[in-house]
């Protein structure tokens, strides 16, 4: 199982999408700042506000450059208060 996630940072007022295999062990990661260059190390409350469930990795890619495209903090609200708008994006990936 992959997953899309979207964490979210009350001190910086800010979001971090990313996806992995497993979200225990990524959301400690991003709160020890174990990626160097990571764009997480601008803060140390990272919250996981969604966790969507993708088939596989690539489903998971798509979806996280999808959102990340959109740059837009109003969408990543929208997503979180209803993930089902994942699926309607998912359902017109041409692939």
């Amino acid at each position: 199982m992959h997953y899309l996630y979207i964490l979210f940072s009350e001190s910086s007022q800010k979001f971090y999408i990313g996806e992995t295999n497993n979200m225990e062990e990524r959301l400690l990661k991003h709160q020890n700042h174990y990626y160097s260059n990571s764009f997480t190390k601008i803060a140390n409350d990272w919250k996981i506000v969604l966790t969507f469930n993708c088939k596989d990795k690539d489903e998971a890619i798509y979806l996280e450059n999808f959102i990340k495209r959109m740059k837009s903090k109003i969408f990543n609200e929208k997503i979180i208060a209803n993930p089902s708008i994942l699926k309607d994006i998912l359902s017109k990936r041409k692939l």
